[in-house]
This record gives structure tokens, sequence and C-alpha cells, in this order.
């Protein structure tokens, strides 16, 4: 991820009316590395062109800096990046602004899934949790669902996860076991950790999008659950990895706004200009390999684009659903301490 540096790009209104006031200013926070500069660059910068906005960015998105900076009644993150189990907890703690009605109007007019919306963040991109693999290790035969990517028989060789709770490997576990897609919420969590303990010799952790490409691209785990955007843009800087759909589990971020932003009002019309804007979500889904979120965008993606984005009919055919969120955000400190000690034993 990318440094703490702040960017500040001037951008000026329409007509040349001069470099915009610091008045006039939102600073956006998301995950950083190229998936911000596509962000940024898609849909951030052209609706400051229109408005005469200085952007600033800084990364990466720290929750304990959004809590320090409220607590404190210090707070300069104006849209920031989150997950959605974070926007969860911290809209209920006070510590982000309320979505105004003409937000939620906005939401509801783009078409965007009513699962994807708290009430205090929409969604800014969606994903999956894929079974990447290594094209050159895998050349004939490729695991297609969770149950083969378990098969370490068959399939040999070391396996990916994200070192994260929410990451999807409890989801893929119970799949792998047999548990129904529409059954996996509340998570069995004992028959999880069994599955998981049938493969824990061979599993590599990553923290990191380049970590998880670079693990599966170099074969040291030839097979990764990963975030499918990370391994389309992979392939086409013509690494051997690919993603395969069969059971992936679909995810997306949301944007929130920090309590008490002095330009909330501001971040909230970006906010209406984004969701109403499908042609800059599907300009960003180009570019970063993630999927839009309103119902029209993606027919606006290039249709040789369109095969390995979230929320297209290509990969929703073969979801296994949707991460739950509200469950996660209920459970996730617990089974953040389970993880850790199962890890450590």
């Amino acid at each position: 991820m990318a440094g703490a540096a702040v960017l500040a790009l001037s951008l000026s209104a329409c007509g040349g009316a001069g470099t915009a006031s610091d008045e006039k200013s939102l600073t956006v926070t998301m995950w950083g590395g190229q998936a911000q500069s596509a962000h940024v660059a898609s849909y951030f910068t052209p609706w400051a062109a229109e408005n005469g906005v200085t952007i600033k960015e800084d990364s990466p998105t720290d929750y304990a800096k959004i809590e320090t900076q409220v607590n404190a009644g210090k707070v300069n993150w104006g849209v920031v990046e989150v997950e959605p189990n974070f926007a969860n907890t911290a809209c209920e703690k006070g510590l982000l602004e309320k979505l105004p009605q003409r937000v939620i109007d906005a939401a509801k007019a783009a078409g965007v899934p009513e699962a994807q919306m708290g009430e205090c963040a929409i969604p800014n991109l969606q994903y999956t949790f894929s079974i990447a693999y290594n094209t050159e290790v895998f050349a004939d035969k490729h695991p297609t669902n969770w149950a083969e990517f378990f098969d370490t028989k068959t399939f040999p060789g070391k396996r990916g996860f994200w070192k994260y709770a929410t990451g999807g490997l409890f989801e893929a576990a119970l799949l792998a076991d047999g548990v129904p897609a529409d059954k996996l919420y509340p998570l069995d969590l004992p028959r999880a950790f069994a599955k998981l303990d049938t493969i824990k010799k061979d599993i590599v952790w990553y923290d990191t999008g380049d970590q998880q490409t670079q693990l599966v691209a170099s074969g040291e785990a030839p097979l990764v659950q990963a975030w499918n955007g990370r391994i389309t843009k992979a392939a086409a800087e013509g690494q051997a990895v690919a993603n395969d759909y069969g059971q992936n589990l679909i995810s997306y971020d949301q944007v929130v706004i920090p309590k008490g932003y002095p330009n909330a009002e501001l971040a909230a019309d970006w906010m209406v200009w984004f969701l109403g804007n499908g042609q800059a979500q599907a300009d960003d889904a180009v570019a970063s390999g993630y999927g839009p979120v309103s119902s029209d965008a993606i027919g606006l993606v290039p249709e040789a684009d369109r095969k390995d984005l979230a929320g297209s009919e290509e990969v929703s055919k073969d979801s296994a659903g949707l991460i739950d969120y509200s469950y996660w955000a209920k459970n996730y400190d617990s089974v953040t301490e389970e993880l850790n000690n199962w890890i450590a034993k």
C-alpha cells in the first residue's frame, strides 16, 4: 500500500475560474496503490473539475485514525473507503455521518443493491473472492470449486489465504465441506476450523494484494483465494495467473464520511454524483478491475472487460452469494481472536 503522503490536485471550474479555494476541498482516503489512483482518476477528478473542487488524497485507510480524528473533533478525512463491517459498527458508535436523504434517493434511482447500503455508507465497488491459479502449474486442469481447492491430493501445492477473519476463508471452508450456499450464516465455526485443519500445513498467509498476486504468479502458492481484480490486472500484464469463478463470494467496499468533517455536505454532493454517473463507474471498472455498483453501469463497460467483473452476468451466475457483513459486524472481534489462536497453535 502507498504511504500516507498527501497529494493535492487543484482543479479549476469549467471556464477557467482559477484555483479552487480551500473552502471547497475534499480529502479522499482509500487503500492506496494502483486501485486508489484508478478510483480518483475515474470518479473524483471529473466531478472536481465540473464543480471547482480541490481533491486531496491520503492513504491507506486506518480505522484507528478515523476514531482518533472524530474523538478529537479534528476531522480532516472526508470520503473514506472502508469495509462494510467497520462501516456498520462505526455508524452505530456515532463515528460516521448518517447518509442524507438525497444520497439514499440517488442510490435507489441507480439500482444499487439494498444489501450493500448502510445507514452511513454507500458501496463504491464490488469484487469477488475467486479461485486464483497459476496457469503453468495447472495448465491442463485446475480447481473450479472450493472442495477441489481443498483437495491437495488432486491439486498439490500450497494454498494462499488472506490473514483476515472477513477474508472469505471460513465461507470457503464451509462450502468445501458441503454446506449449501444459502445456509452459510451464521457460520458454523467449529466445522470451518475442522475443514481448515485438513490443509493447515499447506496454507500460506498474505496481507496485501501485491503479496497474493506474487504468491500465485511465482508458484509459491499456485492456488490462492484472491481478490479477483488483482488477478485480472496481473493476467493482463502477462503474468501466469487466472481466476476461476466457481462458487465465488461477492464482496464490496463502501465509502463513508467521518462524523464532524467540515465539508460533509460537499462529500454528500460527490456521493450523489457518483451514484448517478454510470460512465464514471464503468471507467473505473476498466481501470481498476473492480465491478461498478449501479445497475446500469455494467452495460457501459466494454464487453471484453465484463467477464471478470463482479456484478456481471458471467461472474454472478457462478457465485455462491454475498458476504454477510451484518454477521461480521457482530462477530469480527471474537472470530479474529479464534483465528489468531488457531494460526498460533
